[in-house]
Parts: C-alpha cells; sequence; structure tokens
C-alpha cells in the first residue's frame, strides 16, 4: 500500500476488461476516479454507436462504479471523433486500409484522459487496454496483447499512464476477477473491432463518400481483365472473399482451382489487381509519421527488431532503417503477407515498443 494514494483517471468502457482495472487499482491503492468517454450522435440514418459508448456501456460503467465505490463522469468526446470517421472513409477512398482504433487512442482517448487528469489534478490516466508500461516504457501483455494499438501515444505522456490488466494471464482470469466481485459485466461480450460501424462499412463509405464507388476492372498480375467491381472502397490488400460475381469463375477458366487474392488497389484508374496467395508476400516497407517512443534516432541509423504490421499480426523479424523525413524502411527476414497501404507498422525490441508509423 502507498504511503500518500495517487489519484488516477480510469477510462471506463462498460466492459470487463476496464472495469477489473478498476478493481486491480484500487488494490495496489490508488484513488480512482472513472471517466467514461462518450463518442457518439455522429453517424447518419442506419448507424449507430453501439460498439464503444451506446446507453447500455454507459448503464454498464455507472452499474460498476456504483459497486466499486468510485466516482464515475462522463466525458462527451463527439467533437473530436467526427476527424476519425473523416480519416476512416478517406482512407479507403484513396485505396488505403484506415486503423482508427491507433488514431483513436492517441488523438482522443487518451488525449482527454490526460487532459481531465490535469484539469482535476490527478497523478496518472489509465485504460484496459492489454499492455504493461515498464519503466515510461510500453511494453507487451502477458496475454491478447494490444499494444500495437498503441504506437501513436506521445512518448511524453507514457511517465502519467498505468495499464492494470497486462499482466494478467489471460481472458479468462480477467472474467474469473470480475465474476468474484458480482461484477455484471463479467459475461459481456467484447465490443467490435469498428466501433462505430453498425453494419458492413461498405454502407458508411457509401453514405459518406459516395464518390469512392466508381466502377472498374478487377485484373490479374498479367493484365487479363477478370471482371468488373463498383468501387475501390469495398477493398483491402490480402481480401480473398467478396471479389465480385463470376470473378471465380474467370480465373478457374485461366488457372484452374485457385484462391486469388487482392494484391493492389489502384485508386486513380480504379483498377484492383487480384494474384495467388504467392503474390500477396514481400519483403520491404516503407512507413512515414514515424512517432517514436524513444531518441529520435538519426537519418541513417540502422537496427534490427521485430516490425508488427496490423493488429493481429504476429511480428516478423526486420532490418529497419531510419529515412528522413520522418520515415523508416523495413527488410524482412522473410516474406510476410499482405502489407498493407494505410495500416500501421510497430517495431519491437523484444516486449518493448518503440514507436512505428504508417505503412506507405
Amino acid at each position: 500500500m502507498m504511503s500518500q494514494r495517487k489519484k488516477i483517471l480510469l477510462g471506463m468502457s462498460g466492459g470487463v476488461d476496464s472495469s477489473v482495472a478498476a478493481h486491480l487499482l484500487q488494490r495496489q491503492g490508488y484513488d480512482v476516479t472513472g471517466v467514461f468517454l462518450c463518442l457518439g450522435g455522429l453517424l447518419g440514418s442506419g448507424h449507430d454507436t453501439t460498439g464503444c459508448c451506446s446507453p447500455q456501456d454507459a448503464a454498464d460503467a455507472r452499474r460498476v462504479a456504483e459497486l466499486l465505490g468510485i466516482d464515475l463522469y462522463v466525458l462527451n468526446a463527439g467533437d473530436a471523433f467526427g476527424g476519425v470517421v473523416d480519416y476512416f472513409v478517406d482512407e479507403y477512398v484513396s485505396g488505403r486500409t484506415p486503423n482508427p482504433c491507433v488514431h483513436c487512442n492517441a488523438r482522443i482517448k487518451f488525449a482527454r484522459l490526460l487532459q481531465r487528469a490535469n484539469e482535476l489534478g490527478a497523478d496518472f490516466i489509465a485504460t484496459g487496454h492489454y499492455a504493461r508500461v515498464v519503466d515510461g516504457a510500453i511494453c507487451r501483455a502477458a496475454a491478447k496483447d494490444q499494444s500495437y494499438a498503441l504506437f501513436e501515444l506521445p512518448r511524453a505522456m507514457l511517465t502519467r499512464v498505468l495499464l492494470p490488466i497486462g499482466e494478467v494471464s489471460d481472458k479468462a482470469e480477467i472474467r474469473r476477477i470480475a465474476l468474484s466481485l458480482g461484477l455484471p459485466v463479467a459475461d459481456k461480450p467484447d465490443s467490435q473491432e469498428i466501433c462505430f460501424v453498425s453494419g458492413d462499412y461498405v454502407e458508411l463509405l457509401r453514405q459518406r463518400r459516395p464518390e469512392a464507388f466508381r466502377p472498374g476492372e478487377i485484373a490479374d498480375s498479367a493484365g487479363h481483365v477478370l471482371g468488373r467491381h463498383e468501387g475501390v472502397a469495398a477493398f483491402t490488400i490480402g481480401q480473398r472473399r467478396g471479389l465480385g460475381p463470376g470473378i471465380e469463375d474467370a480465373v478457374h477458366r485461366l488457372y484452374g482451382p485457385v484462391r486469388m487474392f487482392v494484391t493492389k488497389i489502384d485508386p486513380i484508374t480504379a483498377r484492383v489487381t487480384i494474384g495467388t496467395k504467392d503474390e500477396t508476400f514481400s519483403r520491404r516497407l516503407t512507413a512515414s509519421a514515424v512517432n517514436w517512443h524513444i531518441d529520435p534516432p538519426p537519418a541513417g541509423w540502422e537496427f534490427h527488431g521485430v516490425v508488427q504490421i496490423r493488429y493481429n499480426h504476429a511480428g516478423a523479424p526486420a532490418q529497419v532503417t531510419v529515412l528522413d523525413d520522418g520515415r523508416f524502411q523495413a527488410e524482412f527476414d522473410e516474406p510476410v503477407s499482405a502489407i498493407t497501404p494505410g495500416q500501421g507498422a510497430a517495431i519491437y525490441d523484444g516486449p518493448r515498443l518503440l514507436g512505428g508509423g504508417w505503412i506507405e
């Protein structure tokens, strides 16, 4: 128990992870105050924000706070969240695949929590992310690691961040703790990946950016036109399903029963290129707008690390070269599949997150 209780502001989503995080922080002796971030009221007809801040989520967070005996405040961040939604749809229009969670974490969730903590005189902020903070550095969690989604957090912020569930062995243990405390969210399902989309994200794109649905060709790498599509925004690198009617038959006529994947998206010509699984592999990427969690290395600096290219990628060994203009290049030891423009590339030294940037 600490000799003097430190104040901490905890983002509480109404889910089991942040609820158990509140208990763990209390057990460590912190004076915990909960904050429910409201990002709703943004999307048009046919959509809602059930994934992250629905009325049910708010009610669940309130019930957990009452059971644990902590105060809970509602913080409206909907004004800033519109920028995340705009980024999401604009990236698809540009033939890129966005990662809105990374942007939201750095620019809204953690930023607003820290701002409010400063206003209230709190010492730290915390969330229910599966990651660890060790000596002011973000590290991989013991289970269900989510550190990748935090690579855009400003380095200066990290000394004020606590991530209590990063040391818990697995998700089942989180639910066991919640059940032992009698928390009403012990069996609550995890939220969907894109919290602001209800249903198919393509419908949202049609509403927000109808110009992205300009018909174009689907071709193989040899230039054979195999069919047509209604817009590049419905595709992402590495995609296998949903290539369109008649594509599979056209492929079979040329190549036999082989599976084809999206390998290139050209938003200017509106052409989508598909190829075999082997054609999705590459050994090199360049990332821009890099955010370092270490002293920014000079251009030309080279080192060997592990680079993770999307949320559900385990990471792969690579030689990293720091370029000028806030970029880096990664040369993988072995080819990796579906390096996707628009996704983040996070660099690790063992479990430690060194930083990351956006794949060009």
